[in-house]
């Protein structure tokens, strides 16, 4: 299993140091302050069909092939609930991208390799959570991201003691950790910007674009499972990294209209990170560049 410092190696990213964060400062909001600062975490999972899990399940459909026992399984689900989406521990995790934000800059990528297990990719996240104590930030984290996180983490075994505190052996967790809903330590974007009404959601695409940002670029989610059977595991990956560049960017909008960053700390954190992708070679940062015109950041 992959140690907690392991995804360093491969995160594939640039760490930009000529803007200091001021990203949930504790103290002060001014970025050249001498105050720490509290790393920002932003991330993104893309599940398939558990295969395996189902063929556990399910003594008939053991001798199917892999296709055909997730073609099953959705069926079933359709005649049950009328859609396809599995229940969440049905779900295994192929891919999980991040944003990290801290004083080493900003930094953008998939966590390991692309045929790492499952449970590595999963050990490392809650790594990352122990050696940083970052603030998290999702999308509909708290009702897919992380459940799938507590499911799957949960069946692979892995440990993730800094994720789960509540208090006991750290004070400051009592009243601020990452389980509670209305606590900061983590923001599902999603949930507080809709008040906590889900009929009031926004879809990530949706209002990233009308931002000003790329949006989705190369698949949606109901893409992800024949994309993987057609082996296409690095386009996922890039799908899931733009989707996490989009959500801190509506992040800092949000920090914005909430007085932690005021006009100009805005400005100079899209400025970080249209420079970070700048000096990325993977072709999805061109194209997401391409969507996201100067222009567009200027009248933001």
């Amino acid at each position: 299993m992959q140690t907690a410092q392991s995804y360093t190696l491969k995160f594939g990213i640039k760490a930009n140091q000529s803007i200091r964060s001021s990203i949930f400062p504790r103290g002060r909001s001014d970025p050249g302050s001498r105050f720490a600062v509290t790393p920002v975490l932003v991330f993104d999972i893309e599940t398939i069909p558990d295969i395996a899990g189902l063929r556990r399940l399910r003594a008939d459909w053991r001798d199917l092939a892999d296709a055909e026992v997730a073609e099953c399984a959705l069926n079933e689900r359709r005649e049950k609930t009328g859609g396809d989406f599995l229940p969440l521990y049905l779900q295994r995790i192929v891919t999980i991208s991040c944003v990290l934000r801290n004083e080493a800059g900003f930094r953008v990528g998939s966590i390991g390799a692309a045929g790492d297990p499952e449970a590595t990719l999963i050990q490392s996240f809650f790594g990352m959570i122990d050696r940083h104590t970052p603030q998290i930030v999702s999308w509909n984290g708290s009702c897919f991201d992380l459940p799938v996180l507590h499911y799957r983490g949960l069946l692979a075994g892995v440990s993730a003691a800094r994720y789960w505190e509540l208090g006991m052996d750290d004070p400051e967790f009592r009243y601020n950790n990452y389980i509670g809903r209305y606590h900061t330590r983590h923001i599902d974007l999603m949930d507080v910007l809709a008040l906590y009404q889900s009929r009031a959601n926004a879809p990530l695409d949706v209002l990233s674009r009308l931002a000003g940002y790329p949006g989705k670029l190369g698949m949606d989610g109901s893409q992800v499972w024949q994309a993987y059977r057609d082996g296409q595991i690095e386009q996922i990956r890039s799908y899931c990294e733009t989707d996490v560049v989009n959500t801190y960017l509506l992040f800092n909008r949000f920090q914005r209209m909430r007085g932690v960053l005021n006009d100009v700390q805005h400005a100079a954190e899209e400025a970080l990170v249209r420079e970070s992708l700048q000096g990325l070679p993977a072709p999805h940062w061109r194209e997401y560049l391409e969507a996201w015109p100067a222009a567009a950041a200027v009248a933001n």
